[in-house]
């Protein structure tokens, strides 16, 4: 294993003292407990908008703090759920008086701490809950994983809070996003963490991973390795069948880097996804690609589809301004 690492155990607050002094006029750290908030133009009365999870997925979900998007961000370890003490400290420092919305994605641990934190926190709170992989069949014991997706509901839900709908409005928006969104990845390498030391699971070099979870968890199947044409049309074919979109359907199709691909290889995918749709009639209005929600060093990707409306329109192209994703400001 080769990573620019002193200790396993100091690598996430390395990381993220040099995020804060990279990003200073955009947040703040807190070490102890570990959170991430906002201080750019943070607006009173405004509903405080929370999320969180496992390092490892960078830039999700500190680097998406900032003005119209997160007030807070609580990193947990590698690929590990952030503990409730953190969640509560960040509520409670970001609270403007309308309530706390929680977007988190569904894995069991984010899904446990954050309701446990959610039952200490005084004041209202809501919880929109991201599960749009939809490489898991809707009946899976423990529910689909949020994946890329869950930029897409921090990215609407923040730009309505920033405008001033309210905590219950903003829930309800959060519910609609996701479920209007689907999502697919493939891995073609494992990640490596760090404090494992070696590859979570092995492929051979003429093998992919379709169906890979963000943490290398295991998809619908372990496949050749085929065209790149091949390989998107399996996933693209999968989406479209979830969501069902109708012709003329205005989306956001976003193409999403787990870390160790390369934007020449990511536009690729994203041209053959445009045509897959595109060939159906479907309305392309919105595009982002690039390493969002990523898996530390795996090589591979995701493809994100969401089915849009002239509201999720005007508050996707609402002007945001974090570490990672900024237009309009």
């Amino acid at each position: 294993m080769k990573k620019f690492i002193n200790e396993t155990d100091t690598l996430l607050d390395e990381s993220l003292h040099g995020f804060s002094k990279a990003h200073a006029e955009i947040i703040d750290y807190n070490p102890s407990p570990r959170y991430v908030t906002r201080i750019m133009s943070n607006t009173n009365n405004k509903v405080a908008l929370i999320s969180g999870g496992g390092a490892g997925h960078e830039p999700l979900h500190a680097g998406f703090v900032g003005l119209g998007m997160l007030d807070a961000a609580c990193p947990g370890q590698i690929f590990t759920s952030p503990t409730p003490d953190q969640m509560l400290a960040a509520a409670e420092a970001v609270n403007n008086d309308s309530g706390v919305l929680f977007i988190v994605k569904n894995y069991a641990g984010d899904v446990m701490n954050f309701e446990i934190a959610a039952e200490m926190l005084e004041c209202p709170s809501e919880t929109v809950l991201v599960s749009d992989d939809v490489a898991l069949p809707k009946d899976h014991p423990t529910g689909r994983r949020g994946v890329a997706g869950t930029l897409i509901v921090e990215k609407i839900i923040g730009a309505a809070a920033e405008q001033g709908m309210d905590l219950i409005a903003c829930k309800a928006l959060g519910d609609r996003v996701s479920q209007a969104t689907a999502s697919m990845g493939v891995a073609l390498t494992s990640c490596t963490v760090p404090a494992l030391g070696k590859p979570t699971f092995e492929l051979a070099e003429n093998q992919i991973e379709l169906g890979v979870g963000i943490h290398g968890e295991q998809g619908r199947e372990t496949a050749s390795l085929s065209s790149a044409r091949e390989i998107v049309e399996q996933i693209a074919q999968t989406i479209d069948a979830e969501l069902q979109p109708q012709n003329n359907q205005p989306v956001l199709l976003h193409v999403n880097g787990f870390g160790a691909t390369p934007l020449i290889e990511l536009y690729l995918v994203y041209d053959l996804a445009y045509r897959f749709w595109d060939r159906r009639g479907i309305n392309i209005c919105r595009s982002l690609v690039g390493n969002y929600t990523t898996s530390l060093d795996m090589a591979g990707c995701s493809i994100t589809l969401t089915l849009l409306d002239e509201e999720m329109i005007g508050l996707w192209d609402a002007p945001v301004h974090t570490a990672a994703l900024r237009w309009g400001c």
